[in-house]
């Protein structure tokens, strides 16, 4: 291709970004910087019964989060209404779409005729002008909608960038509206304008608009618009192996920020999520860019695993600078309506990350230090029991006597009060986590403990 590269996300703001058209976003957003070229955004916002403002600002929040930064946009449809309704008119005037007064009950008294002939469903072109053919007569009060004179023969043929050659006949495809009564376009002439104006070369989108394009490809063809090429990407499969959607169990991208991951993590997931680089599973935001050339997209649906993203953010959670992830431990705290300051947080992660998979879990393991625990009343009789209360009492003593606060002399202490009573670590150990810390489970006590401002330990040791 010949033309500069520029490729389009185009969300429908009647709901949150989720994961399919992340992804699409994703890939089209890879192949424009690959190639230098240029990434928009538009908003598809014709349905305007279900179009709103915080789906909106929530496609813009999902798209700031991961990285995708974009060369022009947002650009909404509804601001270009005039546009589309000139392009109408043009083609009026060229025969390529016409007029038709087909009222709703109508269409259905030929649906179901159609059904009870076992035909397939489809509009029957009373409207359409042909040569010699007498029109109805103008029904009174009824408003037309216009539909686009699909060609009658002939077979529509794209080399998909994903699923190779595709052909459609015609002979399968009725004349669509495209645009209805209230001078609203619908989506499937209103893209096709876009992309045109918009210069878009290569499209990427998911495969349930496969049945779209021979309808888009004609009206480009009515319009003597250049054709982009066209990528359509299976689906995501969820759990249960049907499709992740706005109604099936999918969830907002920004639901998995708020959750703990993070967006490098989420592209580098997302982008394994239908593409491959040989047996790469883990790759920086510039390697993606730098391979991703629009080729090896599968052509079979992927499936989403919650296991596989939470090793990957595993993965980026340990290696990601401290200052920052302190800082996102410290927005889930806000989100628990607990104030802690960054450097609080920061001295503290890194006794625990590594057994994290979110900062989620790591604002979990971090909230003992900032906010009473609550030990379960299962592991208070397991572990804290009469034959470790006489032990927890010398510890404290001697945790209260120490000179300096660090954790080789805890360690001194801790031994100390073993010897002493004639226990061995485990017991001990188990009682002071389930006070001091909620938990029966912890990293090593000593170095734990020292985290903790001495003042808290012995005020929870008393408790025993």
């Amino acid at each position: 291709m010949t033309r500069p590269i520029r490729t389009r996300i185009a969300p429908s703001p009647t709901g949150f970004l989720h994961l399919g058209t992340a992804r699409t976003a994703l890939y089209s957003w890879a192949f424009a910087r690959h190639f230098g070229g240029e990434f928009v955004l538009r908003i598809e916002d014709t349905d305007v019964a279900r179009s709103t403002q915080d789906s909106v600002d929530q496609i813009i929040a999902s798209m700031r989060w991961l990285g995708l930064d974009y060369n022009e946009g947002p650009i909404y449809q509804m601001q270009r209404l005039e546009r589309y309704r000139a392009v109408v008119d043009q083609m009026l005037a060229e025969g390529s779409a016409y007029r038709c007064y087909t009222t709703p009950g109508e269409l259905d008294v030929m649906r179901e005729e159609q059904r009870a002939r076992g035909e397939k469903t489809h509009y029957d072109g009373r409207w359409r002008p042909a040569p010699g053919k007498t029109l109805p007569a103008l029904p009174a009060g009824v408003e037309p909608v216009i539909r686009f004179a699909n060609p009658h023969d002939g077979i529509v043929t794209w080399d998909d960038l994903v699923k190779g050659p595709i052909s459609i006949a015609n002979k399968e495809i009725d004349d669509l509206i495209i645009m209805r009564a209230d001078g609203v376009p619908t989506y499937n002439f209103a893209v096709v304008v876009d992309d045109w104006d918009m210069a878009i070369s290569h499209v990427f989108r998911g495969d349930e608009h496969v049945n779209n394009t021979p309808w888009q490809i004609n009206i480009f063809n009515a319009l003597k618009a250049p054709l982009p090429l066209f990528g359509h990407v299976p689906v995501i499969l969820g759990d249960d192996g049907q499709k992740l959607s706005k109604r099936r169990g999918a969830v907002s991208v920004t639901a998995y920020e708020e959750n703990g991951f993070l967006p490098e993590a989420m592209l580098n997931y997302l982008a394994r999520l239908g593409w491959s680089h040989g047996d790469e599973e883990l790759f920086t935001r510039e390697q993606l860019v730098s391979w991703f050339d629009g080729t090896h997209l599968s052509k079979s649906p992927a499936q989403w695993d919650a296991a596989k993203l939470a090793w990957v953010n595993a993965h980026y959670l340990k290696t990601i600078d401290e200052r920052r992830l302190a800082a996102l431990v410290v927005g889930q705290f806000a989100r628990r309506g607990i104030s802690v300051s960054d450097d609080e947080v920061a001295a503290r992660c890194g006794l625990f990350k590594d057994r994290c998979s979110t900062t989620v879990e790591l604002a979990d393991w971090l909230q003992m230090y900032f906010a009473d625990v609550a030990p379960s009343a299962e592991d208070l009789a397991a572990h804290v029991t009469d034959a470790v209360r006489p032990a927890l009492a010398t510890l404290r003593d001697k945790l209260a006597a120490l000179s300096e606060w660090s954790k080789p002399a805890i360690a001194v202490a801790i031994k100390e009060t073993l010897a002493a009573h004639g226990l061995k670590m485990p017991q001990l150990a188990h009682a002071v986590r389930v006070l001091v810390c909620g938990r029966a489970q912890t990293p090593s006590v000593d170095a734990v403990l020292e985290l903790f401002a001495r003042e808290k330990i012995l005020e929870r040791l008393q408790k025993a």
